[in-house]
């Protein structure tokens, strides 16, 4: 059982639409709190949308999700988690981002998760932009490379943008590869779409042993038949999940930076997610949702919804490796 300082502020005790919007209303904790040390999954946000390419607005993205997590309750009645009852789990603020210089905040992102990993803490992130995936894969794959769960629209394999510049939100993966933080071998790309500048990135991409399954295959497999490929995939040694909310349909998920039709519907996009229980996952994220694209929220509360249940499958993660 969790400790009692730990549990979410109850809609029963506090309506939802007053006090301060931490995530999913966890207490939230600053990196000299004494309590840092009994964190066990610890949420944070990235504000940071430098890597984009053309829509901007995922800089947004952490603080309408926190908002919109006052609606998030305490167990899955589908799966049956009660992820705060399992571990400790708190608001750990946002990284401090550097608005214009790309390389110092990669640093400043690794730098912050370093600490939680030194700290033993499992993290569940918020973006921001895709790129910001790549900084917290240096900090978390110290040990040794990890496998890698992405659901995505984009493969993100790209070797570079606007003649040469390497670090955009469409190449984290190629530079997680090349530096040997992500095994290519327990690499899978699931939801693939959209049109294409060319091939250069799947072709790159399948060199390398990665396994990149396009909508159509996820749609004419099935759910259950994909995901049990992507379990046998990464296996049983350490992965991180990285969920790109434009893996849902744009009908569902329309703040975003780069949606693309043709996706799941926002039903399917939380049963991938229930899918991974049991793998060994040292942490996840959920990125791009971009507020100025949806102001009323309806992606950001889409990504929190998303974030619950990533948030159940780490939690159980936890609980497992004790």
């Amino acid at each position: 059982m969790a400790n009692a300082f730990f549990q979410p502020v109850s809609a029963m005790e506090l309506a939802r639409f007053a006090g301060v919007p931490t995530f999913m209303r966890l207490p939230a904790l600053t990196s000299d709190d004494d309590r840092m040390d009994l964190v066990e999954l610890g949420l944070v946000g990235i504000p940071w949308d430098g890597g984009t390419t053309n829509r901007p607005g995922a800089r947004h993205g952490p603080r309408q999700l926190r908002d919109q997590s006052t609606m998030i309750r305490a167990m899955n009645p589908v799966t049956g988690v009660a992820p705060f009852e399992l571990v400790n789990c708190a608001d750990l603020g946002d990284v401090p981002p550097n608005p214009v210089d790309i390389e110092d905040t990669l640093d400043r992102v690794t730098r912050f998760y370093t600490d939680l990993t030194l700290r033993g803490i499992v993290p569940l992130t918020a973006g921001g932009d895709h790129l910001t995936t790549l900084p917290v894969l240096r900090a978390l794959a110290s040990d040794g490379p990890l496998g890698l769960i992405q659901f995505d629209s984009h493969t993100d394999l790209f070797d570079s943008y606007f003649g040469g510049h390497k670090y955009t939100h469409g190449t984290p993966f190629r530079r997680a590869v090349e530096e040997g933080l992500v095994d290519p071998e327990r690499f899978v790309q699931v939801g693939i779409r959209g049109t294409a500048y060319n091939t250069e990135d799947i072709e790159w991409g399948e060199a390398q042993g990665i396994r990149i399954i396009r909508i159509e295959e996820l749609f004419d497999r099935g759910i259950d038949d994909v995901m049990a490929e992507v379990r046998s995939i990464v296996g049983d040694a350490p992965c991180y999940c990285t969920y790109d909310i434009d893996f849902v349909d744009p009908t569902h998920a329309p703040g975003t930076g780069t949606p693309e039709i043709g996706g799941p519907n926002s039903s399917q996009a939380q049963q991938v997610i229930r899918k991974l229980e049991g793998l060994n996952l040292v942490g996840a994220d959920l990125v791009e949702v971009s507020p100025p694209f949806d102001p009323a929220g309806g992606t950001a509360w889409l990504g929190i919804s998303l974030m619950f249940e990533l948030l159940c499958v780490l939690a159980q993660a936890i609980d497992a490796r004790r």
